[in-house]
Order: C-alpha cells, then sequence, then structure tokens
C-alpha cells in the first residue's frame, strides 16, 4: 500500500506517524546497499562527527546529536574501530573521557562517495522545492521538541 492509499483511509496525523517508520526502514535500506564498507547508521555517525570542528565529540556528545543512547553509538565506534575509519583517545584535560577520532582512512573514503552521495541528495530532494525542504524541517524540529517535553529524562 502506497503513502498516498494509507493516507486516504487514516486520519493523517497517525498516517504521517505510520510513514516515520516506513520511511526510516527504506531510508535505512538504501543507505546500507549504497556503502560498500559501511551501513547507513555508521555512515550517519561519521557524518556527525565533522559537526564537531572545534572538538573531537565523546561518545555521550555523538548519542545526543544522533538522537540514539550512548550504548547504540558504541555499538555503531566499536565496528568503525575495527575497520579503521575512527579512533579512540583519552581527552587530553579529562582523562575521564574518550574521544572519537575520523582517520584518515574515514577521510579517504568519504572522498571517494562524494560525487555519489550529491547524486543521491539530488535524486532524494528532486521534485522537492527549498521552501518545502525548510517547512519540513521545521515542523520536525518541533516534533522532536514536543517529544524531549513528553519524555524530559531522555537525553537524546
Amino acid at each position: 500500500m502506497t503513502a498516498e492509499e494509507i493516507s486516504l483511509r487514516m486520519e493523517k496525523r497517525y498516517a504521517l506517524f505510520g510513514l516515520f517508520f516506513a520511511f526510516h526502514n527504506r531510508l535505512q535500506a538504501v543507505g546500507d546497499s549504497f556503502y560498500e564498507e559501511i551501513t547507513c547508521k555508521q555512515f550517519f555517525l561519521l557524518a556527525c562527527m565533522y559537526l564537531y570542528a572545534d572538538e573531537a565529540p565523546t561518545a555521550m556528545e555523538l548519542a545526543g546529536t544522533m538522537g540514539c543512547s550512548r550504548q547504540s553509538v558504541k555499538e555503531i565506534l566499536n565496528s568503525l574501530e575495527k575497520k579503521g575509519l575512527v579512533s579512540l583517545g583519552i581527552d587530553e584535560k579529562d582523562r575521564r573521557k574518550q574521544r572519537i577520532y575520523v582517520t584518515e582512512k574515514a577521510k579517504s573514503m568519504a572522498a571517494g562517495y562524494r560525487e555519489k552521495e550529491a547524486e543521491f541528495m539530488r535524486r532524494l530532494y528532486g521534485d522537492v522545492s527549498e521552501e518545502e525542504i525548510e517547512c519540513v524541517y521545521g515542523v520536525l524540529t518541533q516534533m522532536e521538541k514536543n517529544l524531549k517535553k513528553i519524555h524530559p529524562s531522555s537525553k537524546h
């Protein structure tokens, strides 16, 4: 059943709620087939690493950025470390913290996918206007804030 057919049979708020899950599953399946060396979740973690330009992040910081648990991040990091795509190091200022660093191997791999990634983004957003992208981003950002109000003890 298509998203359009579901929306005709179900109240839009519920249809949209379900669409989030279906979209996530499809996006992950496409992402997992996109990269030869890594999974979509591993790619997302590596992409999030580049948001930390001033200082390499900790697993806890990445968990907050990615919206998942520290344990999930640690599993992904272990896999990426085995592949030589990240390295872990002790924070120089606070020895209790462990920082995560992107390796040269990961940077080289990322460079090899740049054109393919750009083409994927062009196709994914093909018939979507910049205004629609801004609108959806705003709606999802507000919904994320609402989720944090519903479950305030969540650190994600």
